[in-house]
């Protein structure tokens, strides 16, 4: 089950909250005045999304072009997710 939590709990809480997620995987939603901001998962969960994400896109991509490389579909995903971000970065820091 998810919670959620205040970005207040996190600056309080950070090291309970990083065992939680790391040795319970425990999920939270952090939000700041009443709306999410940031999830934290276990690292092995979103590396799972991630992978889910790539199969999904490669399918979708093999239906409707023909075949593409795994290669091919992780830059049309890195492409669409800096799309999706913009160019402004938080505190002037990127990726």
């Amino acid at each position: 089950m998810t919670q959620t939590i205040t970005t207040i709990d996190v600056r309080l809480k950070l090291g309970d909250i990083l065992n939680r997620v790391a040795l319970r995987h425990d999920q939270f939603i952090v939000e700041r005045k009443g709306k999410p901001l940031a999830a934290m998962v276990p690292v092995e969960r979103l590396a799972k999304m991630e992978e889910a994400a790539r199969l999904f896109l490669s399918g979708l991509l093999a239906r409707k072009k023909g075949t593409i490389s795994a290669k091919q579909a992780d830059g049309l995903a890195d492409e669409a997710k800096h799309r999706t971000r913009g160019t402004a970065r938080i505190g002037g820091r990127g990726r």
